[in-house]
């Protein structure tokens, strides 16, 4: 009955560049996880985040100390304890969900306790470009049923209006990622009011969040880098309408649900996110998606390639149904 762990850092290409507001990036290093009892094996991935103070070399040298624990009897739940949230956590409890499913012979959406849809709209991203840029990029994706514009630099009042002048038509949400100032936000939100944008995400540093409590929300407001596991959930309330849920900032998908459980009793919207990443780690984020207003699971499709055995995704539907890479 000795669980192994394995993992290793892989690195996969981004289709072109991936542009946020705090840089750009052409691959993705992420680490992926292995567990195997009795010959059954089992995966999970994370992505480690130098904006939480990760980096691919520690989180691999955390998961792979946890080894001798694991092997000794560790389990999903005393997981919960021997890590904090985080990259390193994620990766080794969504492959200890995997592994569970497999070794009983059940659905993952089963063993939580929820209905896991087979298929889900997601939001598909427009990263930071000029204006022109991103009309350009913008009318290319009109096709999809929800546009994901990523801002939060000079001139975003011109990419806003570039955008709405493309795609009439489309659905749009907003991920400033931290890059907005407080004296700015009034005009920008009025702006996205004015747009018919649907959210806008993280518009100010986690550290400016008090004063999302003294504006007019002329637009819902998303909690992501100000959002991560159960703790502190309750100080976001007033100051968003809703939050992120992303299993890199969770610790995995065990906390991940109770944070979608407690957001929902706390009246914040959710949307379920995720990191550049491939479908190893959109498979256990959309076990989320009966719990959100809005899925943002478009990782694989900003990548050169994804995993064999993935998600499926036609015209922004993801389809888990083929699936064979985890679960």
């Amino acid at each position: 009955m000795t669980t192994i762990l394995r993992a290793e850092i892989e690195t996969f290409a981004v289709a072109g560049r991936f542009t946020i507001a705090r840089g750009s990036r052409t691959e993705q290093r992420v680490v992926r996880v292995e567990l195997e009892r009795n010959g059954v094996v089992a995966l999970g991935e994370c992505v480690p985040y130098a904006r939480y103070g990760e980096t691919p070399e520690e989180t691999l040298a955390t998961i792979l100390a946890l080894g001798p624990q694991i092997a000794a009897g560790l389990d999903r739940t005393q997981l919960q304890s021997a890590l904090p949230p985080g990259a390193a956590r994620n990766g080794i409890d969504c492959a200890f969900w995997s592994l569970e499913a497999r070794l009983a012979g059940a659905d993952i959406g089963h063993l939580a306790g929820l209905d896991w849809p087979e298929t889900m709209t997601t939001a598909f991203t427009i990263s930071l470009d000029t204006p022109e840029a991103m009309a350009v990029a913008a009318q290319k994706a009109a096709h999809m049923p929800l546009l994901k514009l990523k801002l939060g630099a000079a001139g975003d009042l011109e990419r806003l209006a570039a955008v709405r002048a493309a795609v009439p038509k489309a659905r749009l949400v907003v991920d400033a990622n931290e890059g907005w100032a407080v004296a700015d936000l009034p005009a920008l939100l009025a702006a996205c009011a004015d747009a018919g944008v649907e959210l806008v995400e993280q518009p100010l540093p986690a550290s400016d969040d008090a004063a999302l409590g003294d504006i007019e929300h002329a637009v819902p407001i998303c909690a992501d880098e100000s959002a991560h596991a159960l703790k502190g959930l309750e100080a976001l309330v007033g100051r968003y309408d809703a939050i992120n849920v992303k299993l890199d900032k969770t610790g995995g998908l065990t906390e991940a649900l109770a944070v979608a459980r407690r957001a929902e009793a706390l009246g914040l919207s959710i949307m379920v996110g995720c990191m550049l990443s491939t479908s190893l780690s959109m498979l256990p984020a959309s076990v989320l998606a009966g719990f959100a207003r809005w899925v943002d699971l478009d990782g694989p499709l900003l990548l050169a390639h994804d995993r064999p055995g993935g998600l499926r995704f036609a015209e922004g539907v993801i389809d888990r149904s083929g699936a064979t890479l985890w679960g």
